[in-house]
Order: C-alpha cells, then structure tokens, then sequence
C-alpha cells in the first residue's frame, strides 16, 4: 500500500517542483541582439537568457542586417513556430544606416506590433539611435518613431538600447556601431528592466 501511494504522490511532487509561471521571451532584432562580433555567450540575449532561467526561456530570433521590412516578412513564422508570450522587437537600426524613409520604418513596425497583439502576445519595443553624421532632422525623426508607436499602442519601451554609453566611442568595436562585450550585461539590464513579465 505504501509503495502505491508513494507512486502516486511522486508525480504530484514534480509537478510542485516545476514554476509557478514561465513565459516564452522571443528577441526579434539585428545584428545588435544577434551578437555580431562576439563569442555565442556574450551578447546581451544570452545573458537574458541565463539570467531568467528556468523560470522563463528566452529564444533569439535575431538576424544581422535585417530591415523592418526584412523582419515583417519573418515574423508571422516565427510567431507561430515559438508561441511567445513576450515579443521583444529591436528592428530599425539598419532602415535608419540606409537612410530608408521613415514612414516605411513606422508602418514595418506598426504591422509586427499588430501581428504580436492579435495573438495576445505583450511587446517590448527597443529604440535606438543613429550616428550624429545622418544629421539632426533625420536622426530626430527616427528616435521618434519608436516613441511615437510605444505612446500610440501603449507598449513598454527601451527609449535607447545603448542607454549609458551611447556616446562613448570606446564602448564599441572598431566599427562604431556595435557594442563590446563588456557592455552586453548593460544592454541586458536595461532590456530586462522593461521586459512584460509577471
């Protein structure tokens, strides 16, 4: 009798064992979230996701060099293949490097977020900055563009995902736009600060 109530509880005490919550974080980025530069383990992504385990899994769908537009096209798939519950969107950095318009920019991110919220899945939007060198009207114009749509669609928001050393030239490597790898844990905190969880 004992040994069949104790094959009987076992199941129930792993069940116990397991998360009160765990939620699916999908990083939906470029090159600045795909780690371009750095050891697999360094980038800030990584280090989200070693930092939230095993109480959430973190999946990195990042891809270097993509556009908003590129990422519009990707992400009906990878919402459907990963289920998340928190999509964090860091896409526009290479449409503003290109000098794409920003109207094509508003409207890419526009339709990712509608896509996120029409299966109930809670955005993060990261923003970012551009090189002084693209001038003050264009730069304005693409810092508000993340602000516009976070305000607009009532979103958490990262203002700037290179928060505290943007102006720092020798927090990046020789190209000037991506960050070392010492500075990934403060691009991990300043997303993790903002991130939609329970």
């Amino acid at each position: 009798m004992r040994s069949i109530v104790c094959k009987m509880l076992f199941p129930l005490l792993l069940l116990w064992q397991l998360p009160a919550f765990a939620a699916t974080v999908l990083v939906f980025g470029d090159s600045l979230s795909a780690g371009y530069g750095l050891a697999p383990d360094q980038g800030w992504v990584s280090l989200l996701a070693k930092d939230l385990a095993p109480r959430h899994r973190v999946i990195n769908a990042s891809v270097s060099g993509e556009t908003s537009a590129g990422g519009l096209s990707r992400l009906p798939e990878a919402l459907a293949s990963h289920k998340p519950d928190v999509l964090v969107l860091e896409l526009g950095a290479n449409d503003g490097l290109r000098g794409l318009p920003m109207s094509a920019m508003r409207h890419n991110l526009q339709q990712m977020i509608n896509l996120a919220k029409a299966r109930k899945i809670k955005v993060l939007l990261v923003g970012m900055a551009l090189p002084p060198n693209y001038g003050p009207r264009y730069g304005a114009e693409f810092r508000a563009a993340y602000s516009d749509l976070a305000r607009g669609n009532q979103l958490a928001f990262v203002p700037l995902l290179v928060e505290g050393f943007a102006g720092d030239l020798s927090a990046f490597q020789p190209d000037g736009l991506h960050p070392r790898a010492e500075k990934q844990a403060a691009m991990m905190r300043t997303v993790k600060a903002k991130l939609p969880l329970k």
